[in-house]
C-alpha cells in the first residue's frame, strides 16, 4: 500500500472514530442523473486523492460540491464560507470521457485537468482561510465558544482568550510571501511591496492578482505538475515543508540549472549551466564608489565561488576564477542612455545579470578604476545551495524597476540574500547603500569581513581586486622619478594630449618606458569611455538624424541594443513552459541564444567598422594618436632592451 493511500486511511479512521474531524467532499447530486453522479465523483475523488494529508486534516469541514450554470469563462468558484460550484456547461464533456482529450486555451491543457485544477484551486481557498491550528486548539475554542453561549457571556471567559492568537495562513506567511514576489520594503521595516515583479516564466498570470490567488494557482501545479519542484524549487520545498509530505507524482530533477551568461563576449555559447553542489562559498562582492553620480556608495553584486570540475569543495576552489560568475542587479538600459531621472523614478528595468567574474573585475579595476572588496558570507551547506538555486529562479523571472534610492543595486541584492539564504538574522536588515551593507552585514557576523585585515593575503587569495588607479599612480612615479616630469599625478599624465607624451619616448630607458606603455593602456582604456559617452549622446540625441554617414554605424548600434535584452531577460527566449527551463526545452534555448548571439556578434563587428562615423574628429584623433603611440613604445622598448643585452635596468 503506498504511502498517500496510508495516510489516507489513518485520516478516515480517526474521522470516524470521532477523535479527529478532518475535510469530506460531498457531492449535490438532487438534479444529476447516474452518469453525471459517477463522473463527477470520479473527478472529486481524483482530487481529493492529490490533496495533503495535513490539508484534509486541518480543512475540517464537509464541504458540498454542485453543477450550476456560470458564465462560459469560469470552470468554478467557491463560496465565502460554503461549497464549490462547478460550471454546468462543461459536465457533459465529463461524462462522455471528451474532457479528458478536449483542450483549451487555459494553462492546465485540458478541460478536465482545468475542471481538476478548480477543485484544488477553490479547496485552497476555504484552507488558507482556516487559521491554521492543531485539531486539539480547534476544539478547545470551539469548547469555549460553548461556554460562552451557554452562560450568556460577551466574547470568550479569560482562560480562552489565548485561543484567539493570530496564526499565519499560507498567503500571509512572510516566508511565502518573499518567494512569491510580495517583498519586504528595505528601508520601510514591516510594509510589503504593492506590485508583483516575479512575472516573467509564470505559469498562469492569475497568480500575480494577489497572495490569495498566487497560493491557490501555484497548490494546482504543485498537486498536478510532476516538473513543479524542478520548476520552482524554492516553492516547492516550502509547500513540502509547510505539509510535511511530499507529492508521490513528484518527478526527480536534475542537477543543473540553465542560466545566460551575459558577458561581453559574444563569440562565446552564452547558454550555461550550473550545479549548486559546485558552489563553495557565496561572496557579498562590493565595487567601492567614484566620483559619478550613479556609482557614489559602490555597487552591490554577489560572486558564486565555483569548483572547477572534477575539483571537491573547499578553499581551492576560491583560485578557479575561471569559473567564477557575479550576480549583478543593473538597470537595463535599452537605450544605452542613463538619465538620472528616469533612474530617480524608475524608468528603467531592474535586471538579474549573470556575468563572468573575469569581466567584472576588468570592469570595475581596469576601466572604472574601482577596487573590489569580495568577503564570504556565512552561509551553511543548504543556504548556499537554496541561495544560488533562488538567483537563479529570479534569474528567469524577475523584471522589476530601478529606482536610485528605494530599488538600486543594494536593495535588490538585499532582498535576494533575504530570500535565497532565509536566515532570520537577515530578515531585519535594512541598508540601502551599498557600501553601508557590507557594514550591516559584517555588524551582525552574517560576512566575515576578516579577509579583508591583510590587503597582500586578500589580493593573493582573490578576496581584494586593487583598482589600477594604483598601480598607474606607481608606473607614474617610475616616470617623474627617473624623466623629472612636470605633472603631479597620473591623471595629470593621462589628460595630457596624446602628442604631448610622445615627446619624452625617446628619453625614456627600460623601465620607464615599460611604465609609459602600461600608461598608455590605461590612456587608451579612458578614451574609450569617453567615446562611449559620447556615441551615446550623439546617436540618442537625434541631432545628425540626416547626416547619412551615421546610418549604418547607427543602426548597428540599434540592433545591438535591441537584440541584447535576452542576456538579462532571458525568458523571451522561450515561448512556453514556467520557471526554470527544463531539458526538454534547453535544445530549442540553446539554438534561440546562439542565434541571437550570432546577431549580436554581427551587429558588434559592424558598430566596430563604422564607429569611426559616430566619433567626434577630436576623439577619433586623439585615440588614432594613442594607437600611434602604443606602436612607437612597443618598438622603443625593444630597442632599448637590445641595447642592454636584454637585461633589465634597475
Amino acid at each position: 500500500m503506498s504511502l498517500l493511500c496510508k495516510s489516507l486511511l489513518l485520516i478516515m479512521l480517526l474521522a470516524s472514530s470521532g477523535s479527529y474531524a478532518a475535510l469530506k467532499l460531498e457531492l449535490a447530486d438532487s438534479t444529476l442523473d447516474d452518469a453525471q453522479k459517477q463522473a463527477s465523483q470520479q473527478l472529486i475523488k481524483q482530487a481529493f486523492a492529490a490533496l495533503p494529508p495535513k490539508f484534509i486534516q486541518q480543512l475540517d469541514r464537509s464541504v458540498a460540491i454542485e453543477w450550476q450554470p456560470l458564465p462560459s469563462e469560469i470552470y468554478g468558484q467557491a463560496g465565502r464560507f460554503s461549497g464549490i460550484t462547478l460550471n454546468q456547461r462543461l459536465l457533459p464533456a465529463l461524462v462522455d470521457g471528451s474532457a479528458a482529450t478536449q483542450t483549451t486555451q487555459r494553462p492546465h491543457g485540458t478541460v478536465r485537468k482545468e475542471l481538476l485544477a478548480t477543485l484544488i484551486h477553490e479547496l485552497t481557498h476555504l484552507y488558507d482561510r482556516e487559521r491554521l491550528w492543531s485539531v486539539t486548539e480547534r476544539q478547545q475554542f470551539r469548547h469555549c465558544q460553548q461556554r460562552a453561549h451557554s452562560s450568556g457571556l460577551v466574547g470568550l471567559p479569560d482562560g480562552c482568550r489565548g485561543q484567539t492568537e493570530r496564526r499565519f495562513t499560507l498567503s500571509d506567511d512572510p516566508r511565502l510571501l518573499d518567494l512569491a514576489g510580495w517583498q519586504q520594503y528595505v528601508g520601510r521595516r514591516g510594509e510589503r511591496e504593492d506590485e508583483n515583479h516575479q512575472n516573467v516564466r509564470s505559469p498562469d498570470e492569475y497568480e500575480l492578482t494577489n497572495p490569495l490567488e498566487f497560493v491557490a494557482v501555484n497548490m494546482e501545479y504543485y498537486l498536478l505538475d510532476p516538473t513543479y519542484a524542478c520548476r520552482r524549487p524554492s516553492l516547492a520545498a516550502y509547500f513540502n515543508q509547510h505539509f510535511n509530505w511530499t507529492p508521490s507524482t513528484q518527478t526527480a530533477c536534475g542537477n543543473e540549472l540553465a542560466y545566460l551568461n551575459a558577458g561581453s563576449d559574444f563569440a562565446r555559447e552564452p547558454l550555461g549551466m550550473l550545479d549548486p553542489e559546485r558552489v563553495y562559498e557565496v561572496d557579498y562582492l562590493l565595487a567601492e564608489a567614484n566620483d559619478a553620480l550613479a556609482s557614489r556608495w559602490g555597487h552591490s553584486m554577489l560572486r558564486l565561488v565555483i569548483c572547477a570540475p572534477g575539483r571537491p569543495r573547499g578553499p581551492a576552489c576560491r583560485l578557479d576564477l575561471d569559473q567564477h560568475l557575479v550576480l549583478s542587479y543593473r538597470a537595463f538600459l535599452g537605450d544605452v542612455q542613463l538619465s538620472s531621472w528616469g533612474a530617480l523614478v524608475g524608468q528603467y528595468p531592474s535586471r538579474l545579470f549573470v556575468l563572468p567574474l573575469a569581466q567584472v573585475i576588468d570592469e570595475y579595476t581596469k576601466t572604472e578604476l574601482r577596487s573590489l572588496a569580495s568577503v564570504p558570507l556565512k552561509l551553511d551547506r543548504q543556504e548556499i545551495n537554496d541561495l544560488v538555486t533562488r538567483s537563479l529562479e529570479l534569474h528567469w523571472s524577475y523584471d522589476g524597476d530601478y529606482f536610485f534610492l528605494s530599488n538600486n543595486c543594494a536593495v535588490e541584492t538585499l532582498k535576494l540574500i533575504r530570500t535565497g539564504g532565509n536566515q532570520a538574522p537577515m530578515q531585519s536588515l535594512d541598508s540601502i547603500m551599498p557600501n553601508g551593507l557590507l557594514e550591516v552585514l559584517d555588524a551582525h557576523n552574517l560576512a566575515d569581513n576578516t579577509v579583508l585585515d591583510d590587503r597582500r593575503e586578500a589580493m593573493r587569495l582573490g578576496y581584494w581586486f586593487d583598482s589600477y588607479r594604483d598601480r598607474y599612480q606607481k608606473m607614474f612615479e617610475v616616470l617623474h622619478e627617473r624623466l623629472n616630469i612636470p605633472q603631479k599625478a597620473v591623471e595629470d599624465w593621462l589628460t595630457l594630449p596624446a602628442t604631448e607624451r610622445r615627446a619624452w619616448f625617446e628619453k625614456a630607458d627600460m623601465r620607464a618606458s615599460a611604465a609609459m606603455l602600461l600608461l598608455e593602456k590605461a590612456a587608451q582604456r579612458k578614451q574609450l569611455l569617453l567615446a562611449q559617452d559620447e556615441l551615446k549622446q550623439r546617436y540618442l540625441s537625434g541631432n545628425d538624424s540626416n547626416d547619412p554617414s551615421l546610418e549604418k554605424a547607427g543602426n548597428a548600434l540599434e540592433q545591438l541594443l535591441a537584440n541584447s535584452g535576452f542576456l538579462s531577460r532571458p525568458a523571451e527566449l522561450l515561448s512556453s513552459g514556467y520557471g526554470l527551463p527544463q531539458p526538454s526545452e534547453l535544445d530549442d534555448l540553446r539554438d534561440s541564444s546562439s542565434s541571437r548571439q550570432q546577431l549580436m556578434l554581427r551587429f558588434s563587428e559592424e558598430l566596430n567598422q563604422e564607429v569611426r562615423n559616430l566619433l567626434d574628429p577630436e576623439r577619433l584623433a586623439e585615440m588614432e594618436a594613442i594607437g600611434v603611440n602604443l606602436k612607437q613604445l612597443a618598438n622603443h622598448l625593444h630597442e632599448v632592451h637590445k641595447a642592454n643585452g636584454g637585461l633589465m635596468l634597475p
